[in-house]
């Protein structure tokens, strides 16, 4: 397992735009979420144990920001030949397991991944109104193994921050995981092979 830290897209980036594929078979793209105060996109995937150990309080944190008006989506970019159990039938079983009511995309072509310059699983990002990066960084600081207890801290305040209107803390903790599982000869400049040793 390689633990590869978030490239820290640059605060102020304006979302790239995305269209892919939900688990319900419906196409989800980025203008779906125009006119949301805030906009949550994830970079997850089913098999890493980094993902399992916070799985619950992303369905939970999902529930509870998209009833508060703030749009969710997670996106799901590895490759799923390698990792089958990647693949966007497994991740129709994974939605329903965990209970996510966001939509969870399959970027097939990576392409999205790369527009965010996502490295990890899980990587999240946090848009405003007029869909600027404002947040780019860890759930919280649990980690598996390391016994603190999943809050979903770091990411719930900047979420409640962006849907009170007031700026987001600048000092931002890089989200780790494993890196994302790119389709040979096709991995983005900015990523690191060797990551963090883990």
């Amino acid at each position: 397992m390689v633990k590869t830290a978030s490239t820290m897209l640059p605060l102020g980036t304006q979302a790239p735009d995305f269209s892919l594929i939900n688990v319900d078979s419906q196409t989800v793209s980025l203008s779906d979420f125009s006119g949301k105060p805030a906009l949550l996109v994830m970079f997850i995937c089913n098999h890493c144990p980094f993902v399992k150990h916070i799985a619950d309080e992303l369905s939970a944190l999902g529930r509870e920001y998209q009833s508060r008006g703030a749009g969710v989506v997670a996106i799901s970019s590895n490759d799923s030949t390698k990792y089958p159990e990647d693949s966007p039938e497994q991740m129709v079983h994974e939605a329903e397991n965990r209970g996510y009511v966001f939509p969870y995309l399959f970027d097939e072509e990576q392409e999205v991944a790369k527009a965010y310059h996502a490295a990890c699983t899980p990587d999240f990002y946090i848009f405003d109104g007029d869909q600027k990066l404002v947040y780019r960084g860890q759930l919280d600081d649990s980690r598996p193994g390391n016994e603190i207890p999943v809050t979903g801290s770091d990411l719930r305040a900047a979420l409640d921050a962006v849907l009170a209107g007031q700026p987001v803390a600048e000092q931002q903790t890089p989200s780790i995981g494993c890196n994302i599982k790119w389709v040979e000869t096709q991995e983005p400049e900015y990523f690191n092979p060797n990551g963090i040793d883990g």
